[in-house]
């Protein structure tokens, strides 16, 4: 099965391709069967901009590389991967997928911003990405909504809600990421 899931029906996140070649090719080939035209790939670590140009070429790819530390996210990254974004879902027909390495914490938490820019409600964006994809830490999700919040010059009292409401469902609905993680990586050495 294909590593993504779909937000909305032009909006997916998930995982990266495959490492042999043979499975890489199949998942692209699914990646084009489902309508992927457009392709953020958030690893640092890694670029299939290559593979996708030789096998894929009709597919538009950003390399928006930023490791996945655990430190907060330059706005370079989100302003980089929310303009391709935005630019593609505003094209007919169009439908991107924003991916990472396992789909846990960068291509989810820049999915988010996303939808935050398009004027999607903070917990609704976040509710939506978490139940098409329940694996999803979004580990970087207060710093995208930070960010929007600058890029909108929202009022200190409206941040602060926001920020409170964004606590709260983190509160609500926590999931132990260190544990999916450790079963992703014992299901992919299997």
């Amino acid at each position: 099965m294909v590593n993504l899931s779909f937000i909305t029906d032009n909006l997916a996140t998930g995982g990266d391709l495959p490492e042999s070649t043979a499975a890489a090719r199949r998942d692209l080939k699914k990646w084009q069967e489902l309508g992927i035209t457009h392709v953020v790939d958030n690893r640092l670590e890694w670029s299939d901009a290559e593979f996708v140009a030789q096998w894929a070429p009709e597919i538009r790819y950003l390399h928006n590389g930023v490791d996945d530390h655990g430190e907060a996210m330059p706005d370079e990254w989100f302003n980089d991967g929310v303009e391709f974004i935005v630019k593609a879902l505003n094209a007919s027909n169009a439908k991107v997928l924003v991916h990472c390495h396992m789909g846990i914490n960068r291509g989810p938490s820049l999915a988010y911003a996303a939808l935050l820019a398009i004027a999607w409600d903070p917990i609704e964006a976040i509710s939506a990405i978490r139940s098409a994809r329940p694996i999803a830490g979004l580990g970087y999700a207060e710093d995208a909504l930070d960010w929007h919040h600058r890029c909108q010059h929202t009022p200190q009292a409206q941040r602060r809600r926001a920020e409170r409401r964004l606590a709260a469902w983190r509160r609500d609905n926590w999931i132990d990421v260190v544990r999916i993680i450790r079963s992703i990586r014992t299901a992919q050495a299997s």
